[in-house]
């Protein structure tokens, strides 16, 4: 039909859609801990967002020495919390740098109150940090550094880059619910260590001492109640249907 413009080519005559700019997020899980007047926001953006963000997570290892080995067996004991540190750029100049110039802090102190103990709760706020699709962070602020860098001439801070390192916050319940995760389905190596049981590794294995009699069925040779410490010991896979 004469003047009908088909929508393939009305696209490229406007070009592409202009992407949106999704700012990294800020939500402060502990609403009784919100107050406003101390610059505890129920949430809020950061004003721009980070150049790039950091996640560092690490276990905890035993050395456990046994005589004629080059070097002690690592027995795992724990991992460490998972930290997130990022930093962010705050900027007043907009306002200018005379008589209407705006303190950079009216902005930094959402950031800052994150650390500050709050009088409703008694403690730093629990709070989630999230930028798009990619990064979603249950945390609790560990440090918070604030770098003043430009200043109006009656010595008003207009612009500051604030450091903010996040360690990752979990309950006890989320835990546990995510170790069940972690069923004893495959055979594990465990050395054994002074003072050890069978029924004690039973019970940290599969979360019942009655199970001892699998490790040691799997171990012939190892005394039940006295094992040798070092003893490298085999904690197998329960049989299906086990309790």
């Amino acid at each position: 039909m004469a003047g009908r413009r088909w929508p393939s080519v009305e696209r490229r005559l406007r070009g592409p859609e202009p992407m949106t700019l999704t700012k990294i997020h800020f939500e402060v899980l502990d609403k009784a801990a919100v107050d406003r007047a101390r610059g505890l926001l129920d949430q809020f953006d950061a004003q721009f967002n980070p150049a790039d963000y950091t996640l560092t997570k690490g276990a905890q290892f035993a050395e456990i020495g046994i005589p004629g080995v080059d070097s002690p067996i690592l027995q795992f004991v724990r991992g460490d919390t998972e930290r997130l540190t990022l930093e962010l750029l705050f900027d007043t100049t907009e306002s200018g740098m005379g008589d209407k110039a705006v303190d950079v802090t009216t902005l930094t102190r959402h950031v800052y109150q994150l650390v500050k103990i709050q009088p409703a709760t008694h403690a730093a706020p629990r709070f989630r940090v999230t930028w798009g699709k990619g990064l979603s962070f249950t945390a609790v602020a560990e440090q918070v550094q604030q770098r003043f860098t430009l200043f109006s001439p009656a010595g008003i801070p207009l612009r500051a880059t604030v450091t903010l390192t996040m360690r990752e916050y979990k309950s006890l319940e989320t835990q546990l619910a995510e170790l069940k995760l972690q069923s004893p389905d495959h055979t594990k190596i465990r050395v054994i260590a002074r003072g050890d049981t069978l029924a004690g590794v039973a019970a940290e294995a599969y979360d019942d001492p009655r199970h001892w009699r699998t490790i040691a069925d799997a171990n012939p040779g190892v005394d039940p109640r006295r094992p040798e410490p070092g003893t490298l010991l085999e904690i197998p896979p329960l049989p299906l249907g086990t309790s």
